[in-house]
């Protein structure tokens, strides 16, 4: 576009629009930043309110403790399961290993010498299905659900036993062996969980003394 034609007067009218255009396009701006930020802080405080105990309810309060309480039984009932379902695979294959008679009369499986050998590596001392990993895994997963609060710690601890309880009915009886051995592990490092024993700071006692003329002697 020419400016010929167009005075001096003109053109520093539209230099003017121009600036003043710029002007309101930009407190547009700032306007639309204040009223968002403004929103934002509005959302925050309204977050910080649902949170904050205060101003909760006795109905909102009631509700968490509920939730809390269902939360904390539906853990128990995991572990629980948990223990059940490892234990009634931890005796069949017990029962696959040793090729015992109550595992046969259940007719569930023919035990041939392919899984028989298996079994019997699975229950070995280091075996997945042996004493120390099948232990370790229950104890693992407690931990996970409870983490080092020994009050929710001793809930575990009772779930443990309710499914070796299940496991026993489901057995028919008392368990093999090495389902025992497992149930006496479990136990130990739960108990070690929930009573850790302090270091001994006691300072021990001297060994060595030395006599008035110097000499080492050892006691």
């Amino acid at each position: 576009m020419s400016l010929s034609g167009i005075g001096n007067s003109s053109v520093q009218d539209l230099y003017a629009l121009e600036a003043e255009k710029k002007e309101s396009a930009a407190s547009k701006n700032d306007t639309s930043k204040v009223e968002e930020t403004s929103k934002n802080e509005n959302k925050n405080e309204n977050s910080a309110a649902v949170y904050d105990k205060s101003k909760l309810s006795a109905e909102d309060r009631k509700a968490i403790v509920a939730q809390l309480k269902a939360d904390q039984e539906k853990r128990q009932s995991q572990l629980t399961d948990l223990v059940h379902n490892m234990l009634n695979t931890q005796t069949n294959t017990f029962g696959q290993a040793n090729n015992i008679w109550q595992f046969l009369a259940k007719g569930d499986y023919t035990v041939d010498a392919e899984t028989q050998k298996k079994a019997q590596e699975a229950i070995s001392e280091d075996g997945y299905w042996g004493v120390k990993q099948t232990s370790d895994r229950i104890v693992s997963f407690a931990t996970a659900l409870a983490g080092n609060d020994s009050k929710q710690l001793e809930k575990m601890r009772d779930a443990f036993l309710k499914g070796y309880e299940k496991a026993e009915k489901t057995w028919g009886g008392k368990l093999p062996e090495i389902s025992n051995k497992t149930y006496d592990a479990v136990l130990e490092k739960f108990d070690k969980l929930m009573n850790p024993k302090t270091e001994d700071n006691t300072p021990e006692k001297d060994t060595v003394t030395t006599t008035e003329d110097g000499t080492v002697v050892a006691k």
